[in-house]
């Protein structure tokens, strides 16, 4: 689906993506960053908006720059807007479908099948500049969709749907890989990704840091030190049954929160249970770094740089 070869992308001195080298068999993706992570550069890249400035690039197989026969096989969803916004959802769709080299008739029918299908049945017909933020991210959608690509490059692809729109389109986009058709999905958010494909790629500063499923990402964690949080009633009674646990590293008290440091976060809560029951201890919340997107690429980079 694909192949990267020592692929820098140079904007003057500013690095976009940084000597990526990957191959990635036909599926479904998501690629996971922070914003001004190379998300977005990559997928320019990959659908050939852009030139790398070293190395080469190729998706589904061909060069993707200035291929129109190419273009034709994959759907795109930037990350911005640029519909006319004076034209209603189908008419736009209509329009795209004709650039493709669809006839009237099929693109009428494509067009009306594609918004339905991204739940706009109630208002294909309604000027764009009229439609909700999440009305315009369903029309892009659709147009990705409309022509029955091989392949869909989606960049933020559930920015501005609300929690039931994110839920349909996930849906629709689970649909999708179930037809045995790629899919590459670009997010900064986790959970939004893991709800639709297991499999991810991990970009931070340009960088690829990590490939795979959310439990070979954790595999590779295993053995840093995983900073938890726990906000409790007598923070420092529970600091004083921690000290005694092995697999606790480290322990701090600041306020009403223990701050504890361990390589085994599943050995401490095996713990907690047995310290609660029976006494005032009431444990309130419990935040692990490991929960947050942000600390696991920081953990990342810092093995990228040798610094664990």
């Amino acid at each position: 689906m694909v192949e990267l070869e020592n692929v820098t992308k140079l904007y003057g001195k500013v690095i976009g993506v940084n000597d990526i080298t990957l191959s990635l068999s036909c599926g479904a993706y998501g690629l996971l960053g922070p914003n001004g992570s190379g998300k977005t550069t990559l997928l320019n890249l990959l659908t050939g908006q852009l030139r790398p400035t070293i190395g080469s690039v190729r998706t589904l197989g061909e060069s993707p720059r200035n291929n129109p026969e190419f273009h034709r096989r994959i759907g795109y969803c930037p990350g911005v807007e640029g519909m006319y916004t004076n034209v209603s959802g189908h008419d736009w769709l209509v329009y795209l479908l004709k650039l493709q080299g669809f006839r009237r008739r099929e693109a009428l029918s494509l067009a009306k099948d594609a918004l339905e299908l991204v739940g706009m049945t109630s208002a294909m017909h309604r000027p764009i500049a009229n439609c909700s933020r999440g009305m315009r991210q369903r029309i892009k959608l659709a147009q990705a969709l409309s022509h029955n690509p091989e392949m869909l490059i989606l960049d933020e692809p559930l920015n501005g749907l609300d929690p039931v729109g994110r839920h349909e389109i996930s849906l629709v986009l689970r649909d999708w890989i179930n037809l045995g058709k790629s899919l590459l999905l670009s997010s900064h958010i986790l959970h939004e990704v893991e709800a639709i494909t297991p499999s991810f790629l991990l970009i931070c500063g340009g960088r690829l840091l990590a490939s795979g499923s959310a439990s070979d990402v954790h595999e590779i964690l295993a053995d840093i030190p995983n900073r938890i949080r726990i906000h409790c009633s007598n923070p420092r009674k529970l600091a004083e049954l921690m000290i005694h646990v092995n697999a606790i590293d480290q322990v701090g008290i600041d306020d009403e929160t223990v701050t504890v440091v361990t390589r085994n976060p599943a050995s401490l809560y095996a713990y907690l249970p047995d310290w609660i029951e029976g006494t005032d201890l009431r444990i309130d919340e419990i935040h692990s770094g490991d929960e947050s997107l942000q600390d696991l690429f920081s953990s990342l980079m810092k093995i990228h740089r040798g610094q664990q």
